[in-house]
């Protein structure tokens, strides 16, 4: 604006602002936006001429060049307050949970959920199961343990434990971060891979 000012004046060759001097301003303006939009004034202090643009915040932006970092500024504090938002409505439902390699127990609920946040389906017995070893604080359970709590009227559960074991371990696999290891058929523990 200030070129263009400078030009006009120094078409004029005048010191008087008329309409001639307007509109041969306003055709040196060079962004096109800005013309019939910018006015000017005279600066009684240091008496001279200076231009002035009258326009909409909105024109403003439109004609800079920090659009782009204007706009990813308002998208990350939109992601922000999404990501804020959702972690204050989801805090109450992980605060009554048991975290372990990913696979969540919620106690109140009596479920579990996977690494992804779905719920993982499980057989009754494997359930159970899976509420022992995340109840025991190592996390590791004699094979009497389980069939003394699985099947207490049974005299032999060994096969059975296995079958359970065999077809529980790739269920939890999928869902999170953990695996079922054998010591020796005596003991099973729950790790993390």
């Amino acid at each position: 604006m200030d070129r263009a000012l400078a030009l006009a004046l120094e078409e004029q060759q005048s010191d008087v602002i008329n309409q001639d001097t307007i509109r041969t301003f306003n055709s040196h303006l060079q962004i096109a936006e800005l013309r019939g939009e910018a006015t000017l004034a005279v600066d009684t202090r240091g008496q001279k001429f200076k231009a002035y643009a009258h326009c909409s915040e909105a024109t403003i932006f439109s004609l800079s060049d920090q659009r782009p970092a204007t706009i990813l500024w308002i998208l990350t504090i939109g992601w922000g307050m999404f990501c804020f938002y959702r972690r204050k409505k989801y805090e109450p439902l992980l605060a009554g949970m048991t975290h372990y390699g990913g696979l969540r127990f919620s106690e109140s609920e009596s479920r579990f959920y996977g690494a992804d946040g779905n719920l993982v389906q499980l057989t009754p017995m494997q359930h159970q199961l899976m509420e022992m070893f995340f109840q025991s604080p190592s996390h590791s359970l004699t094979k009497a343990e389980i069939c003394d709590a699985l099947w207490p009227k049974k005299p032999d559960a060994s096969e059975t434990l296995y079958t359970l074991i065999r077809r529980l371990k790739p269920v939890i696999e999928q869902h999170s971060d953990l695996r079922i290891e054998s010591d020796r058929s005596r003991a099973y523990r729950l790790t993390i891979k």
